[in-house]
């Protein structure tokens, strides 16, 4: 019989306020998944504040999020990358502190590729510039089938939307192996560092294969499924940050991945425990199994 989210979450080990909370997001994602069905392809005529073109989706993405965690009454603050500040909810009532990227990857949805939702759960307010108080995180990934994947630090496990409208569990404690054979890459080959480009060579003399879609989420998803290998979006000569964003999208997928085995740092760091010292903070990212993101390490300290 297959054991639904709800009775995984019942019997599991962490707070009754977190398990409530977790369902409340994995039920936002069925919503989402279903208004992605019957959304249009056509941009909002509108931008983020980070200058980024906005699809009516997007927006209907964010508002469903919003409108879902205050109704919930189990969330104090909320950021999100369609946001330029931190959104107070239910403070002091609730407990924890949610960020998300509503949809990761929407420039992809006019040629019907994978998208997903990232959410990072914060035990009390978001501290920006402090220590990092983030205690679970999940992805709903929007493909041929609607997958939940989450973490409450205790394994990373992965869930299906079913036709009866239910996620049941898919995948309980996914582990990732040692070493891969994947690699999924981004930003231009010619702005690569010379460091970066020797890791990339390193691999491709080792026979990984390439996969990349340009979604981060189902990027992450493949490697992570698959049980090896390495996403990257490094550091650049035109972006030495990076183009990803710490709070909201590193964070989040680093605890997941973590908590599977794997690691994840800017290339010399662990994500986890970088300081985020404003809302749009960013980092390069090496995210994967050991060997590869090690790997990484040892070719950036070169430099």
């Amino acid at each position: 019989m297959a054991v639904d989210l709800y009775t995984h979450l019942h019997h599991s080990a962490i707070p009754e306020d977190l398990r409530r909370l977790l369902m409340t997001l994995a039920i936002t994602g069925k919503y989402i998944s279903a208004k992605i069905g019957a959304a249009n392809r056509k941009l909002a005529g509108t931008h983020n504040v980070y200058g980024e073109a906005q699809l009516e989706l997007d927006k209907a993405c964010d508002h469903l999020f919003i409108s879902r965690l205050k109704e919930s009454a189990l969330v104090r603050e909320f950021a999100s990358e369609e946001q330029g500040q931190i959104i107070t909810m239910a403070k002091p009532e609730g407990r924890y502190s949610v960020t998300v990227d509503p949809l990761d990857g929407s420039s992809l949805v006019d040629v019907n590729l994978a998208i997903g939702s990232i959410i990072g759960v914060h035990d009390g307010d978001l501290i920006i510039g402090g220590p990092r108080n983030l205690v679970a995180a999940a992805y709903v990934l929007y493909g041929p089938l609607t997958t939940f994947v989450y973490t409450a630090g205790k394994g990373t496990h992965e869930f299906v939307l079913n036709p009866e409208g239910e996620f049941v569990l898919a995948t309980e404690n996914i582990r990732m192996q040692e070493k891969g054979e994947l690699y999924s890459i981004g930003a231009l080959r010619e702005s690569w560092i010379p460091s970066h480009a020797k890791f990339v060579a390193q691999l491709e003399s080792e026979g990984y294969k390439l996969r990349y879609s340009g979604a981060l989420v189902a990027d992450v998803n493949l490697i992570l499924l698959k049980g090896g290998g390495v996403f990257t979006y490094p550091g650049s000569t035109k972006a030495p940050q990076g183009k990803l964003r710490l709070l909201f999208e590193l964070e989040p997928l680093a605890l997941i991945m973590e908590q599977a085995g794997g690691a994840a740092t800017d290339g010399t760091q662990r994500i986890l425990e970088m300081k985020v010292n404003k809302l749009d903070a960013r980092a390069p990212i090496y995210i994967g199994s050991k060997y590869e993101v090690m790997k990484a390490k040892e070719c950036l300290s070169e430099r």
